[in-house]
Protein backbone atom coordinates (compact mmCIF):
# COMPACT_ATOMS: atom_id res chain seq x y z
CA UNK A 1 0.00 0.00 0.00
CA UNK A 2 1.53 2.94 -0.60
CA UNK A 3 1.79 6.22 1.52
CA UNK A 4 -0.20 9.19 0.38
CA UNK A 5 3.28 11.69 0.05
CA UNK A 6 2.32 13.57 -3.14
CA UNK A 7 3.24 17.08 -3.07
CA UNK A 8 0.65 17.35 -6.05
CA UNK A 9 -2.14 15.26 -4.72
CA UNK A 10 -5.89 15.74 -4.91
CA UNK A 11 -7.70 13.87 -2.01
CA UNK A 12 -10.45 12.78 -4.69
CA UNK A 13 -7.90 11.80 -6.92
CA UNK A 14 -8.04 8.04 -7.94
CA UNK A 15 -4.95 5.86 -9.81
CA UNK A 16 -7.53 4.10 -12.23
CA UNK A 17 -7.65 3.56 -15.74
CA UNK A 18 -6.37 6.65 -17.73
CA UNK A 19 -4.79 7.20 -21.04
CA UNK A 20 -5.92 4.93 -23.66
CA UNK A 21 -3.56 2.88 -25.74
CA UNK A 22 -1.33 -0.06 -25.55
CA UNK A 23 1.62 -0.98 -24.13
CA UNK A 24 5.15 -0.78 -25.88
CA UNK A 25 7.53 -3.86 -25.36
CA UNK A 26 9.82 -3.25 -21.90
CA UNK A 27 13.35 -2.19 -23.06
CA UNK A 28 15.68 -3.88 -20.67
CA UNK A 29 19.84 -3.21 -20.34
CA UNK A 30 22.83 -4.28 -18.22
CA UNK A 31 22.18 -7.32 -15.83
CA UNK A 32 20.23 -10.22 -15.66
CA UNK A 33 16.82 -9.22 -17.01
CA UNK A 34 15.04 -12.91 -16.56
CA UNK A 35 15.43 -11.86 -12.57
CA UNK A 36 13.50 -8.98 -12.88
CA UNK A 37 10.49 -10.53 -15.68
CA UNK A 38 8.13 -10.20 -12.81
CA UNK A 39 9.26 -6.31 -12.31
CA UNK A 40 8.59 -5.65 -16.36
CA UNK A 41 5.16 -7.19 -15.99
CA UNK A 42 3.99 -4.59 -13.34
CA UNK A 43 5.82 -2.04 -15.44
CA UNK A 44 3.60 -3.40 -18.84
CA UNK A 45 0.53 -3.25 -16.54
CA UNK A 46 1.18 0.31 -14.99
CA UNK A 47 1.24 1.66 -18.66
CA UNK A 48 -1.72 -0.82 -19.83
CA UNK A 49 -3.57 1.27 -16.79
CA UNK A 50 -2.73 4.58 -18.35
CA UNK A 51 0.73 5.68 -17.17
CA UNK A 52 2.56 6.88 -20.54
CA UNK A 53 5.51 5.48 -19.50
CA UNK A 54 7.95 4.21 -16.90
CA UNK A 55 11.59 4.32 -16.35
CA UNK A 56 12.87 1.97 -13.78
CA UNK A 57 16.57 0.87 -11.93
CA UNK A 58 17.18 -1.84 -9.62
CA UNK A 59 20.56 -3.02 -8.08
CA UNK A 60 21.53 -6.03 -6.05
CA UNK A 61 24.37 -8.28 -5.70
CA UNK A 62 24.15 -9.72 -9.28
CA UNK A 63 24.23 -6.00 -10.71
CA UNK A 64 22.84 -3.13 -11.61
CA UNK A 65 19.85 -3.38 -14.31
CA UNK A 66 17.76 -1.04 -16.07
CA UNK A 67 14.52 -1.01 -17.92
CA UNK A 68 11.77 1.38 -19.38
CA UNK A 69 8.38 1.09 -21.12
CA UNK A 70 5.71 3.29 -22.90
CA UNK A 71 6.48 6.68 -24.14
CA UNK A 72 8.48 9.66 -23.00
CA UNK A 73 6.57 12.11 -25.41
CA UNK A 74 3.46 11.71 -26.24
CA UNK A 75 3.11 14.24 -29.08
CA UNK A 76 6.71 12.03 -30.79
CA UNK A 77 6.41 8.59 -29.39
CA UNK A 78 9.47 8.99 -28.33
CA UNK A 79 10.56 5.97 -25.83
CA UNK A 80 11.04 6.58 -22.15
CA UNK A 81 14.62 6.87 -21.44
CA UNK A 82 16.72 4.55 -18.50
CA UNK A 83 19.07 7.91 -17.81
CA UNK A 84 15.76 10.03 -17.44
CA UNK A 85 15.70 12.56 -14.87
CA UNK A 86 12.83 13.23 -13.11
CA UNK A 87 10.95 15.42 -10.18
CA UNK A 88 10.99 13.36 -7.08
CA UNK A 89 8.15 14.87 -5.37
CA UNK A 90 8.60 13.39 -1.39
CA UNK A 91 11.27 11.51 -1.74
CA UNK A 92 13.11 14.89 -0.86
CA UNK A 93 12.09 14.50 2.32
CA UNK A 94 14.27 11.97 2.89
CA UNK A 95 16.85 14.06 1.99
CA UNK A 96 16.14 16.60 4.03
CA UNK A 97 15.41 14.66 7.24
CA UNK A 98 19.50 13.16 6.26
CA UNK A 99 20.55 16.91 6.70
CA UNK A 100 18.88 17.64 9.99
CA UNK A 101 19.88 14.12 11.45
CA UNK A 102 23.71 14.89 10.51
CA UNK A 103 23.34 18.44 12.01
CA UNK A 104 22.16 16.46 15.24
CA UNK A 105 25.37 14.64 15.23
CA UNK A 106 26.94 17.61 15.38
CA UNK A 107 25.52 19.23 18.22
CA UNK A 108 23.80 21.92 16.71
CA UNK A 109 20.66 20.70 17.31
CA UNK A 110 18.01 18.90 18.92
CA UNK A 111 15.62 16.77 17.77
CA UNK A 112 13.55 17.77 20.89
CA UNK A 113 14.17 21.45 19.94
CA UNK A 114 10.88 23.06 19.29
CA UNK A 115 10.34 24.82 16.25
CA UNK A 116 9.55 27.75 17.66
CA UNK A 117 13.13 28.18 18.97
CA UNK A 118 14.53 28.15 15.72
CA UNK A 119 11.66 29.75 14.23
CA UNK A 120 10.37 32.05 16.77
CA UNK A 121 6.57 32.90 15.88
CA UNK A 122 6.42 31.57 12.80
CA UNK A 123 3.59 28.61 13.77
CA UNK A 124 1.28 30.53 15.37
CA UNK A 125 -2.81 31.27 15.59
CA UNK A 126 -5.80 29.12 14.95
CA UNK A 127 -4.50 27.04 17.39
CA UNK A 128 -1.20 26.21 16.14
CA UNK A 129 1.33 26.77 18.36
CA UNK A 130 5.16 26.12 17.41
CA UNK A 131 6.33 26.21 20.98
CA UNK A 132 4.40 22.49 21.51
CA UNK A 133 5.92 21.43 18.01
CA UNK A 134 9.47 19.42 17.90
CA UNK A 135 11.52 18.58 15.30
CA UNK A 136 11.14 15.15 15.64
CA UNK A 137 7.32 15.23 15.22
CA UNK A 138 7.71 17.43 11.73
CA UNK A 139 10.21 14.82 10.67
CA UNK A 140 7.51 11.88 11.30
CA UNK A 141 4.49 14.21 10.66
CA UNK A 142 2.98 14.06 14.23
CA UNK A 143 2.94 17.78 14.56
CA UNK A 144 -0.23 17.81 13.68
CA UNK A 145 0.12 21.07 11.57
CA UNK A 146 -2.39 21.32 8.75
CA UNK A 147 -1.41 19.81 5.08
CA UNK A 148 -0.87 23.32 2.90
CA UNK A 149 -1.69 21.18 -0.57
CA UNK A 150 -4.97 20.43 0.80
CA UNK A 151 -6.06 23.96 1.53
CA UNK A 152 -8.87 24.50 -1.39
CA UNK A 153 -7.64 27.98 -2.80
CA UNK A 154 -4.35 26.01 -3.46
CA UNK A 155 -5.43 23.20 -4.56
CA UNK A 156 -7.69 25.70 -7.13
CA UNK A 157 -4.66 27.86 -8.23
CA UNK A 158 -1.96 25.10 -8.60
CA UNK A 159 -3.50 21.37 -9.22
CA UNK A 160 -6.35 21.78 -11.04
CA UNK A 161 -6.26 23.16 -15.07
CA UNK A 162 -7.59 26.68 -15.48
CA UNK A 163 -5.52 28.27 -12.09
CA UNK A 164 -2.43 25.62 -13.23
CA UNK A 165 -2.19 27.12 -16.53
CA UNK A 166 -2.21 30.52 -15.32
CA UNK A 167 0.17 30.17 -11.95
CA UNK A 168 1.98 26.98 -13.33
CA UNK A 169 5.53 29.81 -13.03
CA UNK A 170 4.45 31.42 -9.88
CA UNK A 171 7.32 31.85 -7.39
CA UNK A 172 5.98 30.60 -3.44
CA UNK A 173 8.61 31.23 -0.48
CA UNK A 174 8.20 28.81 2.49
CA UNK A 175 7.02 31.17 5.00
CA UNK A 176 3.68 31.52 2.12
CA UNK A 177 3.18 28.11 1.93
CA UNK A 178 3.59 27.94 6.20
CA UNK A 179 0.75 30.61 5.94
CA UNK A 180 -1.31 28.95 4.23
CA UNK A 181 -1.45 25.96 6.50
CA UNK A 182 -1.42 28.15 9.89
CA UNK A 183 -4.57 29.55 8.73
CA UNK A 184 -6.17 26.59 9.15
CA UNK A 185 -6.42 24.45 12.89
CA UNK A 186 -4.57 21.88 13.45
CA UNK A 187 -5.86 18.57 13.01
CA UNK A 188 -4.67 17.48 15.92
CA UNK A 189 -2.66 17.92 19.55
CA UNK A 190 0.68 18.06 18.37
CA UNK A 191 1.72 13.54 19.35
CA UNK A 192 -1.58 13.14 19.77
CA UNK A 193 -1.95 11.02 16.13
CA UNK A 194 0.12 10.82 12.76
CA UNK A 195 -1.04 12.83 9.55
CA UNK A 196 0.71 13.58 6.45
CA UNK A 197 1.74 17.08 5.97
CA UNK A 198 4.19 18.64 3.78
CA UNK A 199 3.87 21.89 5.67
CA UNK A 200 6.04 19.56 8.37
CA UNK A 201 9.18 19.48 5.58
CA UNK A 202 8.87 22.97 4.64
CA UNK A 203 9.22 24.24 7.93
CA UNK A 204 12.14 21.44 8.13
CA UNK A 205 13.99 23.04 5.48
CA UNK A 206 13.77 26.52 6.99
CA UNK A 207 15.26 24.92 10.76
CA UNK A 208 17.78 24.08 8.35
CA UNK A 209 18.59 27.41 6.75
CA UNK A 210 18.15 28.55 10.58
CA UNK A 211 20.92 26.34 11.42
CA UNK A 212 23.23 26.83 9.25
CA UNK A 213 23.16 30.13 7.33
CA UNK A 214 22.42 28.28 4.45
CA UNK A 215 19.45 26.96 2.34
CA UNK A 216 18.68 23.46 2.59
CA UNK A 217 19.69 23.44 -1.04
CA UNK A 218 22.96 24.38 -0.24
CA UNK A 219 23.38 22.09 2.49
CA UNK A 220 21.73 19.25 0.85
CA UNK A 221 24.27 19.79 -2.14
CA UNK A 222 27.23 19.94 -0.13
CA UNK A 223 26.09 17.21 2.62
CA UNK A 224 24.52 14.40 -0.08
CA UNK A 225 24.69 14.81 -3.15
CA UNK A 226 28.47 16.20 -3.56
CA UNK A 227 30.07 13.12 -1.42
CA UNK A 228 28.08 10.65 -3.16
CA UNK A 229 28.74 11.68 -6.16
CA UNK A 230 24.69 12.09 -7.44
CA UNK A 231 25.39 13.43 -10.92
CA UNK A 232 21.87 13.62 -12.12
CA UNK A 233 20.18 14.94 -9.07
CA UNK A 234 19.98 18.80 -7.89
CA UNK A 235 17.40 20.83 -5.79
CA UNK A 236 16.25 23.34 -8.78
CA UNK A 237 14.70 25.86 -6.75
CA UNK A 238 12.61 28.49 -8.94
CA UNK A 239 13.75 26.76 -12.33
CA UNK A 240 10.93 25.82 -13.96
CA UNK A 241 12.93 23.01 -16.30
CA UNK A 242 13.78 19.43 -16.58
CA UNK A 243 18.17 18.99 -17.27
CA UNK A 244 18.10 16.17 -20.26
CA UNK A 245 17.91 13.63 -20.74
CA UNK A 246 14.65 13.65 -19.16
CA UNK A 247 11.03 13.24 -20.57
CA UNK A 248 7.95 14.95 -20.46
CA UNK A 249 5.74 14.83 -17.79
CA UNK A 250 1.41 14.67 -17.82
CA UNK A 251 -1.53 15.11 -15.65
CA UNK A 252 -5.31 15.49 -16.44
CA UNK A 253 -4.83 18.41 -14.01
CA UNK A 254 -8.36 17.45 -12.60
CA UNK A 255 -10.25 14.96 -9.79
CA UNK A 256 -10.89 12.03 -12.43
CA UNK A 257 -8.93 9.87 -13.69
CA UNK A 258 -10.45 11.13 -17.93
CA UNK A 259 -10.40 14.22 -19.74
CA UNK A 260 -7.87 15.91 -21.81
CA UNK A 261 -4.07 15.43 -20.98
CA UNK A 262 -1.34 18.13 -20.36
CA UNK A 263 2.33 18.59 -20.58
CA UNK A 264 3.06 19.84 -17.18
CA UNK A 265 7.00 19.22 -17.47
CA UNK A 266 7.69 23.04 -17.12
CA UNK A 267 6.68 24.79 -14.01
CA UNK A 268 7.83 26.31 -10.63
CA UNK A 269 8.78 24.09 -7.94
CA UNK A 270 9.21 26.74 -5.21
CA UNK A 271 5.12 25.62 -4.41
CA UNK A 272 6.80 21.97 -3.15
CA UNK A 273 9.95 23.49 -1.23
CA UNK A 274 11.82 21.74 1.01
CA UNK A 275 8.50 18.94 0.97
CA UNK A 276 9.39 17.92 -2.95
CA UNK A 277 11.12 19.93 -5.02
CA UNK A 278 13.63 17.46 -5.93
CA UNK A 279 15.08 16.10 -9.35
CA UNK A 280 16.83 12.65 -9.74
CA UNK A 281 17.43 9.74 -11.90
CA UNK A 282 16.54 6.34 -10.93
CA UNK A 283 20.60 5.16 -10.68
CA UNK A 284 21.04 8.41 -8.03
CA UNK A 285 18.37 7.59 -6.15
CA UNK A 286 19.36 3.60 -5.30
CA UNK A 287 22.73 4.90 -4.74
CA UNK A 288 21.04 7.71 -2.07
CA UNK A 289 19.08 4.78 -0.41
CA UNK A 290 21.86 2.12 0.05
CA UNK A 291 24.13 4.45 1.29
CA UNK A 292 21.95 5.84 3.92
CA UNK A 293 20.93 2.47 4.88
CA UNK A 294 24.46 1.45 5.09
CA UNK A 295 25.06 4.30 7.16
CA UNK A 296 27.16 5.87 4.95
CA UNK A 297 25.57 9.32 5.63
CA UNK A 298 24.54 9.25 9.45
CA UNK A 299 25.95 7.76 12.70
CA UNK A 300 24.45 4.84 13.85
CA UNK A 301 22.76 6.46 16.75
CA UNK A 302 21.00 9.22 14.19
CA UNK A 303 20.01 6.32 11.73
CA UNK A 304 18.44 4.77 14.53
CA UNK A 305 16.46 7.43 15.10
CA UNK A 306 15.37 7.60 11.85
CA UNK A 307 14.29 4.06 11.49
CA UNK A 308 12.06 4.89 14.59
CA UNK A 309 8.69 4.67 12.95
CA UNK A 310 5.21 5.20 14.18
CA UNK A 311 1.69 3.72 12.71
CA UNK A 312 0.47 5.03 9.95
CA UNK A 313 -2.89 5.77 10.16
CA UNK A 314 -5.05 3.16 8.00
CA UNK A 315 -2.66 1.32 6.41
CA UNK A 316 -1.48 -1.72 8.19
CA UNK A 317 1.55 -2.85 5.94
CA UNK A 318 3.29 1.03 6.45
CA UNK A 319 4.75 2.42 8.77
CA UNK A 320 6.82 6.22 8.92
CA UNK A 321 9.96 6.84 10.62
CA UNK A 322 12.02 10.15 10.39
CA UNK A 323 11.70 10.83 6.51
CA UNK A 324 11.38 7.43 5.44
CA UNK A 325 8.96 4.85 5.51
CA UNK A 326 9.18 1.18 6.45
CA UNK A 327 7.24 -0.79 3.99
CA UNK A 328 6.34 -4.93 4.82
CA UNK A 329 5.31 -6.78 2.04
CA UNK A 330 3.05 -9.32 0.98
CA UNK A 331 6.68 -11.57 1.00
CA UNK A 332 7.44 -10.63 4.14
CA UNK A 333 10.28 -8.62 3.32
CA UNK A 334 11.07 -4.81 4.52
CA UNK A 335 12.15 -2.08 2.52
CA UNK A 336 13.04 1.31 3.01
CA UNK A 337 12.59 4.07 1.48
CA UNK A 338 9.79 6.95 -0.02
CA UNK A 339 7.28 7.66 -2.46
CA UNK A 340 6.74 11.05 -4.18
CA UNK A 341 4.54 12.53 -6.47
CA UNK A 342 3.95 16.28 -8.03
CA UNK A 343 2.82 17.31 -11.29
CA UNK A 344 3.23 14.68 -14.15
CA UNK A 345 5.38 12.40 -11.85
CA UNK A 346 5.14 9.55 -9.39
CA UNK A 347 8.19 8.41 -8.22
CA UNK A 348 9.13 5.65 -5.29
CA UNK A 349 12.52 4.49 -3.77
CA UNK A 350 13.10 1.53 -2.19
CA UNK A 351 15.87 -0.75 -0.61
CA UNK A 352 16.46 -3.55 1.79
CA UNK A 353 17.35 -2.94 5.82
CA UNK A 354 21.28 -4.18 4.51
CA UNK A 355 21.42 -1.75 1.52
CA UNK A 356 22.15 -4.57 -0.84
CA UNK A 357 18.52 -4.44 -2.75
CA UNK A 358 17.26 -1.37 -4.33
CA UNK A 359 14.49 0.05 -6.66
CA UNK A 360 13.72 3.37 -7.78
CA UNK A 361 11.32 3.67 -10.92
CA UNK A 362 9.00 6.63 -12.57
CA UNK A 363 6.04 6.81 -14.04
CA UNK A 364 5.33 10.08 -16.11
CA UNK A 365 2.08 10.76 -15.03
CA UNK A 366 0.14 11.32 -11.85
CA UNK A 367 -3.34 9.24 -12.43
CA UNK A 368 -2.77 5.83 -13.44
CA UNK A 369 -0.18 3.34 -12.54
CA UNK A 370 0.26 0.69 -9.42
CA UNK A 371 3.48 1.53 -8.05
CA UNK A 372 3.14 -1.04 -5.10
CA UNK A 373 2.79 -3.92 -7.67
CA UNK A 374 6.29 -2.55 -9.13
CA UNK A 375 7.82 -2.90 -5.83
CA UNK A 376 6.12 -6.33 -4.96
CA UNK A 377 7.07 -7.43 -8.58
CA UNK A 378 10.75 -6.54 -7.48
CA UNK A 379 11.26 -8.36 -4.22
CA UNK A 380 8.50 -10.96 -4.04
CA UNK A 381 8.96 -12.10 -7.79
CA UNK A 382 7.59 -15.79 -6.78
Amino acid sequence: MTVRTEVAGLTALTLAAGLAGPASAAHASAGPAADHAATVRAMEAAVRSGVPGVTATAGDRRGTWSATTGVGDLRTGEPRGGSDRYRVGSITKTFVSTVLLQLEAEGRLSLDDTVDRWLPGLVRGHGNDGRKVTVRRLLNHTSGIFDYTEDEDFVRTYFLKDGFLRHRYDTKSPAELVAIATAHRPVFAPGASWSYSNTNYVLAGMVIEKVTGHSYATEIERRVIAPLGLRATSVPGTRTTLPRPSSRAYSKLAATTTGPTYDVTTLNPSLASSAGGMISDSSDLNRFYSALLRGRLLPPEQLKEMKTTVAVEGIPNARYGLGLIDRTLGCGVHVWGHDGGIHGSTSSATTTADGRHSLAFNFNGDWSGDGDAVIDAEYCPG
